[in-house]
């Protein structure tokens, strides 16, 4: 017996052989950039990243993996086994990234700020991510991933190379 399912949800399994759009486009040169502009952070940093905390190099591999697979995975093809365990990988990369933060605690006193509620958000998006894909939503599949994608990406990312952060003081020196 066959359940029935939302409009919505029947029209997003329509799409999943569409075509990369715009945003798919502007998101992977901004992730393609975010980590250009990471990697040449770390190479002027080289001579410090041993003595920075082992949160900091876990943060930035996982944040590594995720950028490099986000291209990979909003333009080339969906639903097939490639995309699932690159999915998986970057899903991985993303909630360990999440996670992470909760160990960095420089910013502000060693207490929590403002930006740990970025990565429980990105917790929340990214079990809401999974559970989509596998409903066969693909509509708020792309919209989860595309709004992750901004948010904590390339939003956070940015403040990372700002007021005085580790990238900014490694890129300024």
């Amino acid at each position: 017996m066959e359940t029935a399912i939302s409009v919505d949800v029947a029209a997003s399994r329509k799409l999943w052989g569409y075509k990369p759009g715009a945003m798919d486009y502007v998101l992977s040169a901004g992730c393609v950039a975010m980590l250009a502009a990471m990697a040449l952070a770390i190479w002027r940093g080289r001579d410090q990243v041993a003595l920075v905390p082992i949160t900091y190099p876990i943060h930035f591999g996982t944040l590594a993996i995720a950028l490099a697979l986000t291209p990979m995975l909003l333009l080339r093809t969906k639903g097939d086994r490639l995309h699932r365990i690159l999915g998986y990988v970057w899903i991985t990369a993303m909630v360990t990234t999440a996670i992470d933060t909760f160990f960095i605690k420089d910013i502000n006193g060693g207490q929590f700020s403002p930006i740990h509620i970025l990565s429980v958000l990105t917790l929340f998006v990214s079990w809401r991510i999974v559970a989509s894909a596998r409903k066969g939503d693909h509509v708020a599949h792309r919209k989860h991933i595309h709004g992750i994608v901004i948010g904590a990406l390339l939003i956070a990312g940015t403040f990372t190379f700002m007021f005085n952060r580790l990238f900014d003081v490694w890129l300024t020196r």
